[in-house]
């Protein structure tokens, strides 16, 4: 079982930058693929950001094309933590950002809900014109 918290949400804007936390419990933390996803009022849930476990200390990340050159997804598993830097915030960048954790196992695409079995309760990002 894995859990979740994220933080660092708020209101920032336009042009500024916040970085959302994901603090996850467990101590297979690094081999989970971990994601970032948002929800914007009256929308479907999207992809944000994901890093895929390659074994060892390798990870792949992947961004969706919203976000790529603004948004940087990392992790330090010391801390049990993936972080989602975002800069360059648009008011459309305004939803609320889930965390996500897959194992490792999953092969298919990451962009997809259902690579991940484990999700946090999400945070608020608002972003002001």
């Amino acid at each position: 079982q894995v859990q979740l918290v994220e933080s660092g949400g708020g209101l920032v804007q336009a042009g500024g930058s916040l970085r959302l936390s994901c603090a996850a419990s467990g101590r297979t933390f690094s081999s989970y693929n971990m994601g970032w996803f948002r929800q914007a009022p009256g929308k479907e849930r999207e992809f944000v950001a994901a890093l895929r476990w390659s074994g060892g200390s390798t990870y792949y990340a992947d961004y969706a094309d919203s976000v790529k050159g603004r948004f940087t997804i990392a992790r330090d598993n010391a801390k049990n933590t993936v972080y989602l830097q975002m800069n360059s915030l648009k008011p459309e960048d305004t939803a609320v950002y889930y965390c996500a954790a897959g194992r490792s196992a999953y092969t298919g695409s990451l962009p997809l809900p259902q690579a991940y079995d484990y999700w946090g309760q999400g945070t608020q990002v608002t972003v002001s014109s």
